[in-house]
Parts: structure tokens; sequence; C-alpha cells
């Protein structure tokens, strides 16, 4: 059974970001992920995680100004210096909280660049951070992301991540693969995560329609559990998911699978 980890940026949010990590523990997680850390100290959320018994295993590369409707700025040509400059943030926070990856978001095409200024600007940006994470010990991973949710977002596509990624051409860069996202842009989610398994950094869940936990829609996810332990999957899986009817009553669906073996090795 795959390893869960708690998305502390969409669970546990009737408490304060900080609060989230004894919740996380509490219901059973050894792990989390959250989107973003740099609202708060380094060193405090690392006392969260250690407090917990936790690891951390995803954040993000700063993207932008979120509040403002930013949803990454690496494609965006006008903002490779502020792009860059967030790499360091970024690193500086893994090193301290332990984070082994970092997920870099392509963000929203900015309106009157053309593709291939685009294309160019995202690659240059992921082989400057790759070369700074490889330096780290850390792995780079971009995120395709339906759409729907975010119009006008650059990466939507998992053939669209791979054929960027031979262009960056370096070994540390990998696909974060969210199944939510898959579902509502190309579907075949297991031919596609057999096909491209060994260039799958880390994988995340919801269920569709409406992002909400595993049980509440279309997607056979008994079918896919089994399916990335028949394939080797290695990683951790990110519950990024809205629950429907609050944090507590949305962890039904993994039942025991929080305290199976797997999650202890």
């Amino acid at each position: 059974m795959p390893r869960f980890a708690a998305n502390l940026s969409m669970l546990f949010t009737e408490v304060p970001f900080l609060d989230r990590f004894e919740r996380a523990a509490r219901a059973g997680f050894e792990a989390v992920e959250f989107m973003f850390p740099y609202a708060h100290g380094a060193e405090e959320i690392r006392q969260q995680l250690d407090a917990h018994g936790l690891r951390l295993v995803l954040h993000n590369l700063p993207a932008g100004d979120w509040d403002a409707g930013d949803r990454g700025i690496a494609c965006d040509p006008a903002r490779v210096e502020e792009f860059r400059a967030g790499v360091a943030r970024g690193v500086r926070y893994a090193g301290v909280l332990g984070a082994p990856q970092l997920n870099c978001l392509a963000g929203k095409a900015p309106a009157g660049v053309d593709a291939a200024t685009l294309r160019r600007t995202f690659v240059d940006n992921l082989r400057f951070a790759a070369s700074v994470l490889r330096d780290a010990q850390l792995r780079l991973l971009i995120e395709p992301i339906n759409g729907f949710d975010i119009p006008g977002f650059y990466l939507n596509r998992t053939d669209q991540a791979l054929s960027i990624l031979d262009e960056v051409d370096a070994p540390n860069a990998f696909v974060q693969y969210d199944i939510y996202h898959a579902q509502r842009t190309e579907g075949e989610l297991a031919a596609t995560l057999t096909q491209h398994l060994a260039r799958i950094g880390h994988v995340q869940l919801a269920d569709n329609p409406g992002r909400h936990e595993p049980g509440t829609g279309e997607i056979n996810f008994p079918f896919l559990f089994e399916h990335l332990d028949r394939i080797g999957y290695a990683g951790w899986v990110g519950c990024e998911y809205r629950p429907a009817q609050g944090t507590e009553a949305g962890l039904a669906w993994l039942g025991e699978r929080l305290r199976a073996p797997a999650l202890s090795a």
C-alpha cells in the first residue's frame, strides 16, 4: 500500500497552519507536505515537525503573490530575477525543514507573450533551478495542472512536462503527477503511471469531480493504489484534496492504511 502524506494546505484548514502538524500526527500521518512555508520562519516549522515526529516530503518554490492571483512565475520572462531569488529562498527552507524535493509551478502564461518565449523562459529557469537544487542534493519537480481549475496555466499535460524535462536535461528533475489534475486533463491514469514511472518523482491525489477525498467521485482509487504497488512506486502519495465534510470525516477512506507497515519503512 502506498505511503500517504497529509497536505497541510488542504487538510486541517480549520486551525492555524502551525497547529495542523499536531492534527496530522494525531490522525495517523507520518509525513506531511504543503504548498508554501514562507509565511513562517523555517525554524518554527521545524519545531512542529520534530515535536510531532513528522517528516516533510515536499513544498513548493516561491510562486509570486498568491493572494494577488499568481500561480507561479517560472514561465514569465519579465520575472526571471524574482524567480531565481525564490529558488535560493526555497532551498534555504528545504535545508532547515529536511524536504528532499521542491515543486516548481510554471504559472499562468502572461498575456501577449508568444509560445516560444514562454517555453524558453520556463526551460531556462528550470535549468537554473535544477542546478541549484542539485548542488543542495535536492530534486526538482514540475506539475501539470488542469486548465479548468486554473485557466491559462502554462503546463497542463504529462507529455508536455516530459518534453520540457527532455529539453532541461537535468538528472534531478522529475514530474509531480497529480491524479486529480491528470484525470481532468487527459485520463489514462494507470497507463501513464506505468509508462513514465521512472520520471515521476511524486504523486498527489484527489477525486473528481469536486477535488474531494477518494470515494467521493469517479476515480477507482483502490485499483490505483494496488497499481502503484504493482509497478513499484516507492514514493509518498500526497493527500491534496478538499475534505467534503471536514478533515477527520474525510479520512474515513484511509481506514487502517495510515498504520500499514509500509509507512514506517
